[in-house]
């Protein structure tokens, strides 16, 4: 694909990143969590959606029912709407209506979770939030697929390998609205803090603090790539504001961004 040998190009030629408090340190992100990302055998594995502020373990915001849920593997996609259960996420400060489900992972390779939310009404600034996000899993060591876009309106396609990234090494990836790389898009950059414990439905203690100054923000080159140092083994997520093509909702101003998870890992 042209899009991406470009975008390979411009991160091994040192992507432009920026890092910035253009933003508030309490920053929205959609999570699709599952704690293990690397399978070594075929199982059934638990999936938490929640819309959280995972660095700060702060407040959680009501998930309307997505207007989709799916996995792909192969290329092959499989609608998980309809397996949704409704359940409440405790973070720190609140509980809020979120979704779980639990989902086979029979054969090996990448399967790409993606969840297109409902649009989130954010009173404080009059506008809503659609936050359409990806996370990966692993299933026997096998690439099948990882570095592919899977056709969404935006998205961030990964290129590094997004299930072991390693922690002091670099990530990038690239943006795209419509098929296309967008530039001078704004990465806000969150780790996950505090992750669930699923079994609970709430946050666990958390590992570290937002950082002084505000969000960490990547800005992305001509060619929709952004580069990012990975400080701290742990999860990692991606959020590329206002990247998708739709712009407005119910007569309000919309924020539809791409949201990507990783997970680093430290040597041992």
């Amino acid at each position: 694909m042209k899009v991406l040998k470009s975008a390979l190009a411009a991160a091994a030629a040192a992507a432009a990143v920026a890092v910035c408090a253009a933003l508030p340190a309490r920053a929205h992100f959609q999570l699709v969590y599952t704690p293990e990302v690397n399978l070594e055998k075929a199982g059934e594995i638990p999936l938490l959606l929640a819309f959280w502020h995972p660095f700060a373990n702060g407040h959680a915001m009501d998930m309307g029912k997505p207007e989709a849920f799916f996995v792909v593997h192969k290329g092959e996609k499989t609608d998980l709407l309809a397996k949704l259960s409704p359940v409440s996420f405790r973070g720190a400060e609140n509980a809020a209506a979120a979704f779980e489900t639990k989902v086979p992972v029979r054969r090996m390779g990448d399967y790409v979770f993606v969840v297109v939310p409902a649009p989130y009404l954010e009173k404080s600034e009059d506008k809503f939030i659609q936050q359409i996000t990806k996370s990966f899993v692993n299933q026997g060591g096998v690439p099948t697929g990882w570095n592919e876009p899977v056709g969404l309106p935006t998205e961030i396609v990964p290129l590094n390998k997004p299930t072991n990234v390693l922690a002091g090494s670099t990530f990038s990836g690239v943006v795209l609205s419509e098929g296309k790389p967008v530039s001078g898009a704004e990465i806000e950059i969150e780790y996950m803090a505090a992750e669930p414990d699923i079994a609970a439905r709430k946050a666990g203690k958390p590992k570290a603090s937002p950082p002084p100054g505000g969000a960490v923000v990547a800005i992305t080159d001509a060619n929709g790539v952004f580069t990012f140092g990975i400080p701290k083994a742990g999860f990692w997520g991606f959020a590329a504001l206002g990247s998708g093509p739709v712009k407005q909702h119910d007569g309000k101003d919309l924020s539809q961004d791409a949201v990507l998870w990783i997970r680093a890992l430290d040597l041992k």
